[in-house]
């Protein structure tokens, strides 16, 4: 397959040669038209000046022998009946009746007649014209010739001067032809060149041509399509390492899950072989191992709505029931439940007066809950619990959230790194995040590294 440039200069010297032979045969035959019209109009002025000095027929083969050496003409006087009465070049007993000759015919019917024929007699072919003439009032027809390879000679000398400026010309061309295909070459193959660097997906600066408005338009494109193919390229990185991250962190949910379960399962399949296996087993010792059972039963039951509230949530599914409720009965109710999980730690509320808001109350107080056992788990301070018209703020004095952690940590099954956040499942932020937009009401976390957190619900 022959590449751009070669297919070019190939495909230009083709139509250069055939403009050339158009040309040479358009100009033969042009030329001997004009040739031919010039020996017409010249054989045309010959006869008007012979027929002028034959008013009679004395000394005829003189005439016509000193006007032959005068024009170089051949001269032929033929009379009504086409019998041949003079010749310069032939014996006229020789020759034959002339009376079907072409141009004898359209001289005796219309005055005038011409004939490019090839004389056997000078084995050359010649322009025969025909006038009819009237001498002593009788008519006869006085016929020139001239040879027609004067048309050849003339035409040869013509193509010496065309083939030299066409020489000239070709010769120019082929330069500009080469240049141009050397051209178009260096252009190609740089395209080629960051084609295959786009392919091979290798950094590129861009490519830019200016040698003609389809080479520009092409780079420009190459352009957008390498911009486009490295942002594609980066997405595509970060897509990776998204689903390198969530392959990680379900790796770690699943592990979580499965370590939140192994316990109460532990304690459950535990107790319960106790029970079965040791008939013998005191009535409050197997009062005790039942309680053991129900409670971590009731465990396994709370992860279990926590995996399916996250579920309604995140699928939009969650319908909330809104009442008038006080803000500070439901802090009260969550720090009572939680100074029964955590009697050695103070959590204090805050607030000069009450106030009411339409809220899901169970939703709601889930998601306070959560925010003040967070606290609680994570700083060893007293935690403080304040709200006005219009937030609630819980603050700690604890280990604090890194930058990081606080751009990711109310997404589902994000955990912090350094405490595996909310007993490892990854699921409270997002829990509270989502619970708070079903009311319409937003959440600002304020965190700094080993100085604590405060968790602001705005109304």
């Amino acid at each position: 397959m022959l590449k751009l440039h070669q297919l070019f200069f190939r495909t230009f010297s083709l139509i250069f040669l055939l403009v050339l032979i158009i040309i040479s045969a358009t100009t033969y035959y042009w030329s001997k038209n004009i040739y031919l019209d010039q020996i017409e109009k010249n054989l045309s002025q010959n006869i008007d000046s012979l027929s002028l000095n034959l008013n009679s027929f004395k000394n005829l083969d003189y005439i016509i022998k000193t006007f032959k050496a005068k024009t170089g003409l051949r001269i032929t006087i033929i009379d009504e009946e086409g019998k041949v009465i003079g010749d310069s070049d032939r014996d006229i007993k020789t020759m034959e009746n002339h009376s079907t000759r072409y141009e004898i015919i359209h001289a005796k019917y219309e005055g005038y007649g011409k004939k490019i024929r090839f004389s056997h007699t000078l084995n050359e072919e010649l322009l025969y014209v025909a006038k009819k003439i009237v001498i002593d009032d009788e008519i006869y027809y006085l016929r020139l010739a001239d040879y027609t390879a004067k048309i050849i000679e003339n035409f040869t000398k013509l193509s010496f001067q065309i083939i030299a400026f066409i020489s000239m010309f070709i010769i120019v061309a082929f330069i500009a032809t080469y240049l141009i295909s050397i051209k178009i070459r260096n252009e190609t193959n740089a395209i080629l060149g960051y084609l295959i660097e786009l392919s091979n997906k290798k950094p590129t600066s861009g490519i830019y041509s200016d040698f003609s408005e389809e080479f520009y338009k092409i780079t420009r494109l190459l352009n957008k399509v390498a911009s486009k193919l490295a942002k594609r390229e980066k997405q595509k990185s970060k897509q990776t390492a998204k689903l390198k991250l969530a392959n990680k962190q379900k790796d770690e949910i699943i592990s979580a899950i499965s370590h939140e379960f192994k316990n109460p399962i532990a304690v459950v399949t535990g107790y319960s072989e106790t029970i079965l296996s040791d008939k013998d087993l005191p009535e409050p010792m197997k009062e005790k191992f039942l309680r053991k059972i129900h409670s971590n039963g009731i465990k396994m039951s709370h992860i279990i709505d926590k995996l399916r509230l996250t579920l309604k949530l995140e699928e939009g599914k969650q319908q909330i029931l809104t009442t008038k409720s006080s803000i500070m009965k439901i802090c009260k109710q969550v720090v009572s439940d939680l100074n029964d999980k955590y009697p050695n730690r103070e959590i204090v509320i805050e607030a000069n007066e009450d106030y009411e808001f339409n809220i899901d109350e169970t939703l709601f107080r889930m998601a306070l809950e959560n925010l003040v056992e967070n606290a609680l788990k994570y700083s060893e301070d007293e935690v403080i619990v304040s709200f006005d018209a219009k937030q609630i703020s819980i603050v700690d004095k604890g280990i604090g959230i890194s930058e990081t952690d606080l751009r990711n940590i109310r997404q589902k099954f994000y955990r912090v790194s350094q405490n595996g956040w909310n007993n490892s499942l990854g699921l409270g932020l997002f829990i509270v995040s989502s619970i708070i937009s079903l009311h319409n009401f937003t959440l600002e976390i304020k965190s700094e590294l080993s100085k604590g957190s405060e968790f602001i619900i705005k109304y």
